[in-house]
């Protein structure tokens, strides 16, 4: 019995991966055409205000929505294990009014700001009302993060990974034709068309098979607090890893150049965003699941040790290959002049190895809601971080800082490891710590088989680490 369930849950987790790894996927593909036509038809102006005009509203969405897309996940998914249809109901209409509590807190901070933000962003006043404008894409983004969070915490994912897709596609659709038509003036209205397309969606497809609750709003301030708090703390944390990525830029830009800077960035997205897209894709299922059974130790160390196996099983051939195919895949996203990067690229791919093992550790810590826990262990790995990457810039330049991403997710790895194993008094199986020794293994073989140029050992690694992970994933989908 416990094998099959198992198998289904690894089933279930392939399948969230396979549907939102290509979500996302497209999102990428739509944000490239949407640049592209920026660049084409309105210029690097368009592109520069495009992009300080979104950077403003990402920032402006983290700060106000404190962190409550992710944090009332976990109460949902707890109601929903509980099996009561009346208290899931409640924390539903919770969650919905706070979205548009803070939603309209962040519009109404946004227009307070507008001069400074003007002046700040650009250095005049004639941009005041387009950020005052801006609000309302804030609210809409909270109404947004609402919708998505009670369609993650109830594991409604495919209307939610429709919700991404839709808005995308039609955000994309509308915004063409102002790119064409505006010119630079339409910049604002696309990122509207993209926070009204997905505000629409996710209210179309918002899940309704809870019959709506009536909540007071003291018992909305009481049921949330929860969320909240966690959610503060998950801001407090990213802002850390936010300022802790500004300064060494800063730094870097100040050591060694824009140059280097752009070096820098090209490498990280590599090794950072792309490779992200398979956490981002599988923790859609694993973090509301994970925070159903928060408090049963056997029920969260299985869990936690079959997304390992997963997670290592798909990171094994897709980090072998793209440090064997680092060269072309650098020409094909940037060019020729980035090859710099390539050592870079290679040693922060281990890293992601270990990136992979840590995440899977350090979502234990938000299931359990231990907020503390959790901003102690960002700060001080976002202050770990800075310091690895100055350290060694200064000792091996750019290729130092793939060494640096690589002892980053070491230390952060044995700090989550303590955190699970003492904290929680939680233990990985042995199967999975041998399937993270595998993927070091491929990962480390197929970095020093390029680096000495032996591309014999390097293809043969590639196939045989594809061929192993084809037959691991299709045993755990019959399983």
């Amino acid at each position: 019995m416990a094998v099959r369930r198992s198998g289904g849950i690894s089933r279930m987790a392939m399948k969230a991966m396979g549907l939102f790894g290509g979500v996302q996927a497209l999102g990428i593909v739509c944000s490239i055409v949407r640049t592209k036509l920026v660049a084409l038809w309105i210029g690097p102006v368009g592109v520069g205000l495009f992009g300080l005009m979104n950077n403003a509203l990402e920032m402006l969405n983290t700060a106000t929505n404190l962190g409550v897309r992710q944090s009332s996940v976990r109460d949902i998914s707890q109601a929903l294990e509980a099996q009561d249809r009346s208290l899931v109901s409640r924390i539903i209409a919770v969650v919905r009014r706070w979205s548009v509590w803070l939603g309209l807190g962040g519009a109404l901070v946004t227009v307070a700001l507008a001069p400074l933000l003007s002046q700040l962003t650009f250095g005049d006043d004639d941009h005041v009302w387009s950020f005052v404008a801006l609000s309302m894409a804030v609210l809409l983004m909270a109404v947004t993060n609402g919708e998505q969070a009670v369609l993650q915490g109830t594991a409604r994912l495919r209307r939610l990974a429709q919700v991404t897709l839709w808005g995308n596609v039609c955000g994309l659709a509308v915004s063409v034709p102002l790119f064409y038509w505006l010119r630079e003036a339409s910049i604002l209205p696309s990122i509207l068309a993209y926070a009204i397309a997905l505000a629409v969606w996710a209210i179309v497809l918002r899940n309704k098979d809870y019959v709506r609750a009536r909540v007071s709003s003291r018992e909305t301030v009481t049921m949330g607090a929860g969320f909240v708090r966690l959610g503060i703390y998950m801001t407090m944390g990213s802002f850390a890893a936010i300022v802790a990525s500004y300064a060494f830029n800063a730094w870097l830009n100040h050591q060694g150049g824009t140059a280097q800077v752009g070096l820098y960035q090209a490498g990280y997205t590599l090794i950072n965003k792309y490779t992200g897209l398979i956490l981002a894709a599988l923790g859609m299922e694993y973090y509301p699941r994970l925070a159903r059974v928060a408090h049963s130790p056997m029920r969260l160390r299985a869990f936690v040790s079959q997304e390992v196996n997963i997670a290592m099983v798909v990171m094994a051939p897709v980090v072998a290959l793209f440090i064997v195919l680092r060269q072309p895949i650098v020409w094909i996203l940037y060019s020729s002049e980035f090859e710099a990067i390539l050592t870079f690229v290679a040693w922060g791919m281990i890293g992601c190895v270990w990136r992979t093992l840590s995440w899977c550790l350090a979502f234990v810590i938000l299931a359990r809601g231990d907020g503390k826990t959790y901003l102690a262990t960002e700060v001080t790995s976002a202050l770990v971080g800075l310091a690895l990457n100055i350290g060694c810039y200064l000792q091996w330049g750019i290729t130092g800082l793939g060494i640096a991403f690589l002892a980053w997710y070491v230390f952060y790895t044995l700090m989550v490891w303590a955190v699970y194993r003492w904290r929680y008094h939680l233990r990985l199986v042995p199967g999975s710590v041998a399937g993270a020794l595998w993927t070091l293994v491929v990962a480390g073989t197929a970095m020093v088989a390029v680096e000495r140029d032996w591309w014999v050992v390097a293809t043969v690694v590639s196939v045989v680490s594809v061929a192993v992970s084809a037959v691991l994933l299709r045993r755990l989908w019959r399983r």
